[in-house]
């Protein structure tokens, strides 16, 4: 079993910045890839970056530049830094993790991040 536990999502104007972080316990040395998602009011859920085992990282064009995707192996931590924030940036933000051994996925519980003068 996996949990994960987002923190980090507010209101904050545009061109401001924001970090988000997913704090992972349970079965961590399983994990495969960690990636955040998110969703948006009456839209489909979308990937915004992840990161592999190995550190490889890669991002949806939208974010591309503005934000990064890191880890802290030692806090078991995975942390989206979200810079040049703009309105559509707005959403639910969910943390995911992917088992490829048991073809299982995770998810976080979600984090609200609002971009708005």
């Amino acid at each position: 079993q996996l949990q994960l536990v987002e923190s980090g999502g507010g209101l904050v104007q545009p061109g401001g910045s924001l970090r988000l972080s997913c704090a992972a316990s349970g079965n961590i040395a399983s994990i495969n890839v960690m990636a955040w998602y998110r969703q948006a009011p009456g839209r489909e859920r979308e990937s915004v970056a992840l990161i592999t085992k190995g550190g490889s990282t890669n991002y949806a064009v939208s974010v591309k530049g503005r934000f990064t995707i890191s880890r802290d192996n030692v806090k078991n931590t995975v942390y989206l830094q979200m810079n040049s924030l703009k309105p559509e940036d707005t959403a639910v933000y969910y943390c995911n993790a992917k088992i490829f051994a048991i073809s299982r996925q995770y998810w976080g519980q979600g984090t609200q991040v609002t971009v708005s003068s």
